[in-house]
């Protein structure tokens, strides 16, 4: 009885990775120029579809549902084996939708414009990306959402479907001991005497590696650190300027067991704050929290992951899970303290390298603090997913 009991425990206590599984192969990309690509003019197609339900009924968010894809199509050039060119288009469709409100679509406060796009939310593409030795330079759009490698607290997955494509300014540097990926996120652009704000997200993830990821037991630290800032010299609003940070450092451990059925185990903890820097955007102006977490992954694809989260008096995560901060974005409610425990699990399949089906699910369970006279509530909330990735790419010419 005691061998079950012990494998039930272990299912129970997982999340975390810098990348989960599923989502490590549903929205993320290579970076590395493929030099076997020289001189070649090819077309690539990215493509996500997704059905997201979130059964939240909670103080702090409502409850909705994402239906919808979005699709990348674009020329790829590769003239150089340091040089990448890329060009083409990004849509953002949902189910039902015949138009599209033409703003920065991830939650950024009352700058919203008022113009609409008919039929879908499309952008422009472009990305120019350099590569030396260690370092990695891009321009335009990044390799922004999953691809940061924020830990669970920091980002919300969900921000993969939904969120329009990072642009601006992006340092990879890889070495054996440290991946550090540092941003430039220009979300708002403002001319003379526009009438909402400026705003701009800057980014930081420096892993440390204490020995190589393929070791049995790997040991590594994340620290972590995004600053939305918004406002400035040609601002008209009367907003005033806003400066927000989360920042967050830690450490990890990694068991790649490599069985037959078991890949590996890895398990977190984190210290976060959160800190407005400038502005009212908040009723408060600084809070910390931490975070505990494990994984638990299985050679089929399958992968069960928990945590843990308080923040013991004041805490907001910029692009996390509502579940994950003690501001309400349902009613502007501030609580005293909260805790979150929440399970999920998926499950990914891959057809071939550029095609993967996943499906997830996950739960929440959240202490709020009312203040010593109302005491505190709590709530229990889950949401389920399904998502097919589609990537092919076809040669055009070779120069």
């Amino acid at each position: 009885m005691r061998r079950p009991a012990v494998l039930l425990l272990l299912s129970l206590l997982q999340p975390l990775m810098l990348c989960a599984q599923m989502w490590q192969r549903l929205a993320t990309s290579d970076y590395a120029i493929d030099s076997t690509q020289l001189r070649a003019l090819r077309i690539e197609v990215d493509n996500l579809s997704f059905f997201r339900d979130n059964e939240y009924s909670s103080d702090l968010t409502k409850g909705y549902s994402l239906p919808g894809l979005w699709l990348q199509p674009k020329l790829v050039y590769t003239p150089l084996t340091q040089i990448e060119l890329e060009v083409g288009l990004h849509a953002l469709i949902f189910d039902g939708a015949n138009k599209y409100p033409n703003y920065v679509y991830h939650d950024i406060g009352r700058w919203k414009g008022n113009q609409y796009q008919h039929g879908a939310h499309v952008l422009p593409w472009v990305r120019a990306k350099a590569e030396f030795r260690h370092l990695t330079i891009v321009l335009g759009d990044l390799y922004g959402g999953q691809n940061h490698g924020f830990i669970e607290p920091l980002f919300n997955t969900e921000t993969n479907l939904s969120q329009d494509p990072e642009m601006g300014f992006q340092l990879l540097w890889d070495r054996p001991f440290l991946h550090a990926d540092t941003w430039l996120n220009w979300q708002s652009y403002i001319f003379d005497e526009d009438s909402h704000q400026e705003a701009f997200t800057v980014g930081s993830n420096w892993d440390i590696r204490y020995n190589s990821p393929q070791e049995t037991l790997h040991w590594y630290s994340p620290i972590q650190l995004a600053i939305q800032h918004r406002g400035g010299e040609q601002d008209t609003t009367e907003m005033g300027v806003q400066t927000l940070c989360n920042a967050s450092m830690g450490g990890g451990m990694k068991w790649n067991a490599r069985r037959r059925h078991l890949n590996y185990i890895g398990a977190e903890a984190n210290l976060l704050a959160t800190y407005q820097q400038s502005g009212h955007q908040w009723p408060f102006d600084s809070g910390l929290a931490f975070h505990l977490g494990t994984e638990f992954a299985l050679q089929n694809g399958l992968d069960f992951r928990a945590g843990f989260f308080r923040a013991p008096r004041h805490f907001v995560s910029l692009y996390g899970n509502h579940f994950f901060s003690t501001l309400s974005v349902r009613d502007g409610e501030s609580y005293h303290g909260i805790s979150t425990a929440y399970l999920r699990a998926d499950y990914h399949y891959t057809f071939a390298r550029r095609y993967v089906l996943g499906a997830e699910a996950e739960a929440y369970q959240s202490w709020l603090g009312k203040g010593s006279s109302q005491g505190s509530s709590n709530e229990f909330n889950f949401s389920f997913g399904i998502y097919l990735r589609v990537n092919p790419s076809f040669l055009l010419k070779r120069f």
